[in-house]
């Protein structure tokens, strides 16, 4: 505000830039400067003493009755460009108001005790309008510089007889009234607050004129028509729906008319919503609600549609080679496919079958050497163990096998589950034999061995 107008320090709302302020002979272009005093209230005043003023000086102007104070806010040639932007007519029969002089130190004392008031007289002036009955809400109230005269802003929604309002209020507060109506964004934009993108609010930070929002911006936009998201908190439609409204109309007349239907050999399809920055379009086979859904390209419409003028039909709605997504060269950024490629992972060893020792099992396995020929047959390997001669002849009822070296020889490549399996069987051969024959056929059909490793192999007469 001090630096001649050059500054970018907005701390006001209604702050202008002067982007004319190094211009040569700019600054004395003109006499009139810009005043701006309480809220969003300004007026453009004629210097006609040629008092030397700057951007954030305290100034004392003419007003009906008497004088007020105020922040001069603009001065040079920039405040007729913004006389012509708000309409201020200055030509014949408008005798502009005068610039006093700057404001003295007792000039800025009676501002400022007028200015305590404001609060106090606003909310009993509330009161005054509940008991007259009058359907209105004041929400705020300026007081002149001097402290002669009041302004009243009121928001109501039909027009309202304050004729005996004012002439109690007159009485009550000894000074002049004059009543503004306001609307629902004025307040908001004099009260402030945070919307809902987290900021303050457009018409409390920057806004300083109001254009009407229609319903049909949301429209455009294919906003959810939710009143409790489209409303600001002045209860009204958010300001800033209307800020991008021009980008998607100018995207909208690149793509085909909603109203238009696509014809197939199989259904017709009507549209049902739009993606107007990806130009997508999805279509749907019934009007009311969305079934069998089909997304596809605004130029995939437009081919169907000069198709179906041509008076033929595609197949399917869909274009016959999907565009395929473009492959991305990036790779993970760690470097790997894993992120758990350090933990170890422990495998779990198969247990491999004890086998009996040649000191005994004490009777704990009690495979045969016919069982253990009966593992090697099973695990593809037809010649008896260490292709030697078993010795089959036991006694019944001995549960220790003859030689525990060919049962060794055995449990290597079988396991127990064939020595289970093996025992099972003979067992059943033992229930089929006649009670209290205990003789046991020798098998003379395999080569015998015998009991000793160290022994030749030989052939012993059956039992």
């Amino acid at each position: 505000m001090g630096k001649k107008g050059c500054s970018k320090i907005q701390n006001n709302k209604l702050n202008t830039y002067d982007w004319l302020c190094d211009v040569p002979d700019a600054e004395n272009a003109t006499d009139y400067v810009e005043v701006q005093f309480k809220n969003t209230r300004k007026g453009y005043f004629l210097n006609s003493s040629k008092i030397p003023l700057e951007k954030g000086d305290m100034v004392a102007v003419e007003a009906s009755p008497g004088h007020d104070i105020g922040t001069v806010t603009l001065t040079g040639k920039l405040v007729l460009l913004q006389m012509k932007k708000n309409n201020v007519r200055t030509g014949e029969g408008y005798e502009p108001k005068k610039v006093y002089r700057k404001a003295k130190p007792t000039d800025i004392e009676k501002y400022e005790e007028a200015k305590a008031k404001e609060h106090v007289t606003m909310i009993r002036s509330r009161q005054i309008a509940a008991d007259l009955g009058l359907n209105m809400k004041i929400g705020d109230v300026e007081y002149q510089g001097d402290g002669n005269k009041a302004i009243f802003y009121y928001i109501a929604d039909e027009r309202v007889d304050f004729r005996q309002l004012i002439k109690v209020l007159a009485e009550a507060f000894r000074v002049r009234i004059e009543m503004k109506q306001i609307g629902a964004r004025q307040e908001a934009g004099r009260i402030g607050g945070i919307g809902p993108c987290g900021r303050e609010l457009c018409c409390s930070s920057w806004m300083t004129s109001f254009v009407s929002v229609a319903t049909g911006a949301a429209r455009y936009q294919d906003i959810s028509m939710n009143p409790q998201k489209l409303a600001g908190q002045c209860a009204k439609l958010k300001c800033c729906i209307n800020y991008e409204v021009d980008a998607y109309v100018e995207a909208q007349k690149r793509l085909p008319s909603r109203e238009i239907v696509l014809e197939t050999k199989d259904n017709n399809y009507y549209h049902f919503k739009t993606d107007i920055f990806k130009r997508e379009i999805t279509y749907s086979t019934d009007k009311s609600f969305a079934a069998n859904l089909i997304t596809i390209t605004a130029e995939r419409a437009f081919d169907v549609i000069n198709m179906n003028k041509k008076g033929s039909k595609p197949v399917t709605l869909e274009a016959d080679t999907k565009p395929q997504p473009p492959k991305r060269d990036a790779q993970d950024i760690l470097g790997q496919d894993s992120v758990t490629r350090f933990d170890s992972v422990k495998k779990k060893k198969k247990k491999r079958p004890s086998g009996n020792g040649s000191n005994g099992n004490n009777g704990g396995n009690n495979n045969t050497s016919a069982s253990a020929n009966g593992e090697n047959r099973e695990n593809g390997n037809n010649k008896p163990a260490n292709n030697r001669p078993v010795n089959n002849d036991r006694q019944p009822g001995n549960d220790k096998a003859p030689n525990n070296n060919n049962n060794n020889n055995g449990n290597k490549g079988g396991g127990n589950n064939n020595n289970n399996r093996n025992n099972n069987n003979r067992n059943n051969r033992n229930r089929q034999k006649p009670k209290g024959n205990n003789d046991k056929q020798a098998n003379n059909d395999r080569p015998q061995q015998q009991a000793k490793p160290g022994n030749k192999p030989e052939n012993k007469p059956e039992a």
